[in-house]
């Protein structure tokens, strides 16, 4: 319904949606919430979005911390002119860019926070999902390789090269990745900081710090 309509509310706010981009879940905006619960009172923090999509955790979370910036970046073209159409929308154009680039070739800044909603459905797993999301949302943002961890371990080897020390990394995870998820993380020298539920109590973002 959502690409028939091409829009859909996430974080309270309307986001135009195509098949070029996920349709976005309330289960995602675990990561929002946690943003703004410990940062809200911070100002002029840098933050990252790998994957961003529709733009939808990034832009949710920059109109909530109004003096802080956010880069967006994905390895859709289309997906990003729908992430820029809805920072329109929300008037952030001010405080917002996109960048056209995968996670393994972005090499550019020093941040906060870094956000991430990646791939992480195993790819033998693809054909059971429902057909409303198999058959219409893009493969590339749910197939997370053979054993679903593989652009998370990207994501987290990345945010420990671009984060300042202390910054914070919130990524998404699937169900029951959370130990091997937070083994990617000690390995790379990142702290586990906590593990947040969604609303149907399963461990979906883990929060991490870069100490060194």
């Amino acid at each position: 319904m959502s690409y028939i309509i091409k829009r859909k509310e996430f974080w309270s706010l309307g986001f135009n949606v195509n098949h070029n981009v996920l349709i976005p879940r309330p289960e995602t905006e675990t990561i929002v919430e946690q943003v703004v619960r410990r940062f809200k009172s911070k100002g002029g923090l840098n933050i990252l979005d790998i994957g961003t999509g529709s733009g939808c955790i990034l832009l949710s979370i920059l109109k909530e911390l109004r003096n802080s910036y956010g880069t967006g970046i994905d390895k859709s073209l289309k997906a990003l002119t729908i992430a820029k159409k809805n920072s329109r929308k929300l008037n952030l154009l001010q405080r917002t860019k996109f960048i056209h680039c995968d996670v393994d070739n972005f090499n550019f800044g020093n941040y906060d926070i870094i956000v991430s909603n990646p791939p992480y459905i195993c790819s033998r797993r693809i054909g059971c999902l429902g057909e409303d999301v198999r058959g219409f949302e893009p493969r590339m943002a749910l197939d997370g390789g053979s054993g679903g961890l593989e652009t998370i371990t990207k994501v987290i080897i990345k945010a420990k090269k671009l984060l300042k020390i202390r910054g914070h990394l919130l990524i998404e995870i699937g169900n029951g990745q959370s130990r091997m998820a937070s083994s990617v993380l000690i390995n790379n020298g990142l702290r586990l900081v906590k593990e947040f539920f969604d609303y149907n109590k399963t461990i979906r973002c883990i929060m991490s710090t870069k100490i060194i």
